[in-house]
């Protein structure tokens, strides 16, 4: 006895859970907002003291743009990495130098991180990363998945 073959399942983790967007979406700014809180309350206890730039992930048919607010920043203290499914932004923000002493700051410095699990596979080597007035705008292509096409049986 044969089965049927069922095909874009998935991985193990998307076949337990099934849904996608927006309950995914839900989560993940879930666990992104959990993360910020924790370090912000104890930055020891999440074993690092990065923080995160505020950002917007966006999805269009053909890519995923993020766009990342870090003003102040050179392109070379960026580093922005895909693998797989998971874009990171990295870097290193220092402190400006400046006269007087002083006495209040709301300035974030020191080493930032981002980083987005992308819901679908990605076409990492179009990746495009752009940096004015101190926003990062970053373009993650879609991957094209294969499209079906009739195939000739010969004899």
């Amino acid at each position: 006895m044969t089965l049927p073959a069922r095909h874009g399942m998935g991985t193990p983790l998307e076949r337990a859970f099934p849904w996608r967007e927006p309950m995914a979406a839900e989560f993940d700014e879930l666990f992104e907002r959990m993360g910020r809180f924790l370090e912000a309350a104890a930055p020891s206890w999440t074993g690092t003291t990065a923080w995160s730039p505020l950002a917007e992930l966006r999805e269009t048919d053909d890519a995923y743009t993020v766009e990342c607010e870090l003003p102040g920043m050179k392109r070379e203290d960026i580093d922005v990495e895909v693998g797989g499914r998971e874009l990171t932004i990295t870097g290193e923000l220092g402190e400006r130098e400046s006269e007087g002493t002083l006495r209040r700051t709301t300035r974030r410095t020191g080493r930032f991180e981002y980083r987005a699990l992308l819901p679908a596979e990605v076409d990492a080597e179009q990746v495009t990363a752009s940096l004015a007035d101190g926003m990062l705008t970053v373009t993650v292509p879609k991957s094209q998945p294969a499209k079906a096409h009739h195939v000739e049986i010969t004899t």
